[in-house]
């Protein structure tokens, strides 16, 4: 058994998204209801959570709102899942995130992209960024995968990784897989409005203080209707 030495209790998972790209079944259905493997992607990330002994997850939405959820009230779980709407406007990543966060008394957590599949291959990786994210003592840390690991070989890159720090440069060899670990601190000057959270990664970047945690598993994105059709084909 992986050893967990410092406990994150709460992860958020960011289901609020239009998914345009998957027009027309997101039309009808939700992103994170899309089905790969005959399992919808929410129910992937909060089994991939379950594993790493999360307690609490809070799940913001926005776009077809109500069928999250009915999936969620019907969805059979141990873990405590709270949803919590964005409101009157989506509120984007880094907005949907700080909505989240504000109801909970925890400082640190896990924010998940269910966009990603999140299968067993990444939790010893998780659990070693984890053990890192304390020891350290940063504030945020994100997951990343050099690009030439991702199933999508159409995705450019979000980051340089340099002394596990990240910035941005003509290099960017690495993209961002959907799974960082952030402290409350970070959001302090921060109001419930639409934002993204990439305004959070700039000023992380600026002040030397964004630091990057490498995955050296395949990183499969569903990205858009020709990566579904790959996947569902595989």
């Amino acid at each position: 058994k992986l050893e967990i030495n410092m406990k994150i209790d709460t992860a958020l998972i960011l289901c609020a998204g239009y998914g345009k790209r998957l027009n027309p079944i997101t039309l009808k259905t939700p992103k994170p209801l899309i089905e790969i493997n005959e399992m919808t992607l929410l129910e992937n990330s909060i089994n991939f959570l379950e594993k790493l002994e999360i307690k609490n997850i809070k799940i913001n939405t926005f776009y077809l709102h109500e069928k999250i959820r009915d999936f969620i009230l019907n969805y059979k779980s141990n873990l405590k899942i709270e949803i919590i709407n964005d409101g009157n406007q989506i509120l984007d990543t880094g907005g949907g995130i700080l909505n989240l966060i504000n109801r909970s008394d925890e400082n640190d957590f896990m924010v998940l992209n269910p966009d990603t599949l999140w299968g067993d291959s990444y939790l010893e990786a998780t659990i070693n960024m984890m053990n890192y994210y304390f020891q350290k003592k940063v504030k945020n840390l994100l997951m990343i995968v050099n690009k030439e690991k991702s199933f999508d070989e159409r995705m450019r890159g979000d980051f340089s990784l340099t002394n596990g720090k990240l910035l941005k440069n003509k290099e960017n060899n690495f993209i961002y897989t959907g799974l960082q670990i952030i402290n409350k601190s970070l959001f302090k000057n921060e109001k419930v409005m639409p934002f993204s959270v990439t305004k959070i990664w700039d000023e992380g970047i600026k002040n030397k203080m964004l630091y990057g945690f490498e995955s050296k598993q395949q990183f499969i994105h569903l990205t858009d209707l020709e990566i579904y059709n790959k996947l569902v084909k595989k």
